[in-house]
């Protein structure tokens, strides 16, 4: 952590988060942790509230996450291993709730790690192909991110157990290839925006015609009241 400037995970979270929270009717974010010890008994976590609530876990906006985020550092303990599954699962229970084409989930992962739970992982991708979800992943810092490159399914279809993914959900990118070396942030977090969210329309719109589901009727354009003035004579 850095006083004047934000980390690596903090500018992919406000570059990303930027964009997508304006899909969002009411900007409130669930935002969870996963690969930490959590005070005061010190157990491992792979799914819990950044901002503390694990009965309301939603943070008010992009600058809410943020906040949770940076606190949340101050009171937990970064421990491995790296564990997807728990979190992806958990968006998962949300998103087969709600199937009827009115909410579409979108599950930004933020990662340093060699992921740990490969083959959970892989079923839990496949299991969600089927439901109204789509899962960016950000790799940030040196690590090798081969493992999420096979989970990015781009050129093989994720698998797990023989069975193969309904569709394509998830798409990596490594954080690394944006940082601008001129030093021009905006535009080199721009483009890690526009390349993280290049597939979610098509996914978007794959799973709505997989499952017949049409858009609803535009609302009426909105017309002003005319104000009609009765002149007397």
């Amino acid at each position: 952590m850095n006083p004047y400037q934000l980390n690596a995970y903090g500018m992919a979270l406000k570059a990303v988060g930027e964009i997508v929270q304006d899909y969002d009717s009411d900007k409130m974010f669930p935002a969870l942790g996963f690969g930490a010890k959590l005070p005061p008994d010190g157990r491992i976590s792979h799914e819990f509230a950044l901002n503390g609530n694990p009965q309301n876990p939603y943070c008010d906006g992009i600058e809410g996450v943020m906040e949770a985020y940076y606190r949340s550092l101050k009171s937990v303990q970064l421990y491995g291993p790296t564990n997807f599954a728990p979190v992806i699962n958990h968006v998962a229970r949300y998103a087969s709730s709600v199937k009827d084409g009115s909410q579409y989930f979108v599950l930004l992962i933020v990662t340093d790690g060699v992921i740990s739970d490969m083959a959970q992982t892989k079923e839990s991708i496949v299991n969600a192909s089927k439901l109204p979800m789509s899962i960016i992943i950000v790799g940030v810092g040196p690590a090798e991110f081969d493992a999420m490159v096979e989970l990015d399914g781009d050129d093989v279809r994720v698998s797990s157990r023989g069975k193969y993914a309904e569709r394509d959900i998830v798409q990596f990118v490594p954080f690394r290839d944006y940082i601008d070396r001129s030093g021009n942030h905006i535009l080199s977090m721009a483009r890690l925006a526009k390349d993280v969210l290049a597939e979610i329309p098509e996914q978007f719109l794959s799973y709505m015609r997989a499952r017949g589901i049409k858009p609803s009727p535009a609302p009426p354009p909105y017309t002003p009241p005319t104000h009609v003035l009765q002149t007397q004579i």
